[in-house]
């Protein structure tokens, strides 16, 4: 089977960089394309090996290290010039334009849609909002790219043979925004390196980046209303210095940890806990793993990972009331919450079951469309 690889850019080692990484682990004969590679040499060699991907003009653009986004308007164009005719099958790994690199009628293309590009859909007016945008030249500019960038979205999505969605949540988006069906895969999660603790010590977690959509915020102004309970928040991002001002004297910030450390410090949490709506939600599956409850929104990837009075408490609300009645519920049913069962579920999205699912549906859908086994 002749596959190429292709993902919208590598920034950093998030989840859909960890879905490429078991792309490469199974099929490492197969070259990765991608849009802009800004990777350090150690999350290059994470993810890829010894690979370096084919990318476009975007790579050797001023500031595009910095700040790609500002060469959004040209996404769409510079992904369209990536050459993957000579490929039987195209894998695209796709939270913006990766699903848009062009095929032919006689290749197979199967994308991973993380989630479509939520800046230009549903988090449209949200998105800007917080950048402050208004009227203005600048806000019709702005506006406009994003229109164009609809347009282009939608009309690509016919270039696209099988989606694979990263959970039910996104497969709902997937058929309101592009109209087609999708499979579930759930994203890999290195749940063998998440360390299990039955034993839990006095203080509630959240860790995330502080950015607004991440609603850190949510959770730091409930805790600012119960000082008897001892909050960690891990994190970094623009919006510190505005948690740290209305934050009470029970939470304490630390800086982003290394991964151990910070697996440390949820495995021996009371509960983590998700104030976002979060298309997947690996960080919530590592705390399950560890044998730690979760408290988190009820909407989108946590709804389908978490329990409800058995691995956790979901709330329905963003609100800060909603977070406080939630932890109240929580301790009440603290004896409910058995740490070997939450570790348990958490197994059934590990790395190895996301790679024999993905090559079972890749080699599936190969032998559908070619007509013939590999």
């Amino acid at each position: 089977m002749n596959i190429g690889i292709v993902h919208d850019w590598f920034l950093g080692y998030h989840g859909s960089e960890r879905v490429v990484e078991s792309f490469n682990n199974i099929w490492q004969e197969a070259p990765i394309y991608t849009l802009a590679d800004f990777l350090t040499d150690s999350d290059r060699r994470k993810i890829m090996g010894n690979k370096k991907p084919v990318t476009t003009f975007i790579q050797r653009l001023p500031f595009a290290s910095r700040n790609h986004r500002i060469y959004l308007p040209w996404f769409p164009l510079a992904i369209e010039q990536l050459d993957l005719s000579e490929y039987e099958v195209v894998l695209s790994s796709s939270h913006s334009i990766g699903k848009g690199v062009v095929t032919g009628a006689n290749q197979l293309h199967i994308s991973y849609c993380h989630t479509p590009m939520r800046y230009a859909w549903d988090l449209y007016h949200q998105y800007l909002k917080e950048s402050g945008i208004k009227g203005g030249l600048k806000g019709f500019y702005i506006r406009n790219t994003l229109h164009k960038l609809r347009i282009w979205d939608y009309t690509t999505t016919n270039r696209v043979d099988y989606f694979i969605a990263n959970s039910k949540h996104v497969a709902k988006r997937i058929k309101k925004i592009y109209g087609r069906d999708s499979t579930v895969i759930y994203p890999p999660v290195d749940v063998d390196k998440c360390v299990f603790s039955n034993t839990k010590e006095d203080y509630y977690l959240t860790a995330a980046r502080y950015v607004p959509y991440k609603r850190v915020d949510l959770i730091v102004r409930a805790f600012s209303q119960m000082p008897d309970k001892k909050l960690i928040v891990i994190g970094e991002g623009p919006d510190e210095k505005k948690l740290k001002s209305f934050a009470s004297g029970n939470i304490e910030f630390l800086p982003r940890q290394p991964y151990e450390k910070l697996i440390d410090y949820i495995s021996k949490a009371k509960a983590f806990l998700f104030g976002a709506e979060e298309d997947f939600g690996i960080t919530i599956v590592e705390a399950l793993a560890c044998g730690t409850p979760v408290i988190a929104y009820a909407v989108g990837g946590a709804s389908e990972t978490v329990e409800q009075f058995k691995t956790g408490i979901l709330f329905d609300r963003q609100e800060p009331e909603a977070v406080i009645n939630a932890v109240k519920n929580f301790e009440k049913n603290d004896a409910s919450f058995e740490p070997e069962y939450i570790s348990k579920t958490a197994q059934k999205y590990s790395r190895k079951n996301f790679e024999l699912q993905i090559k079972e549906f890749v080699e599936n859908k190969y032998k559908i469309f070619f007509g013939k086994t590999i």
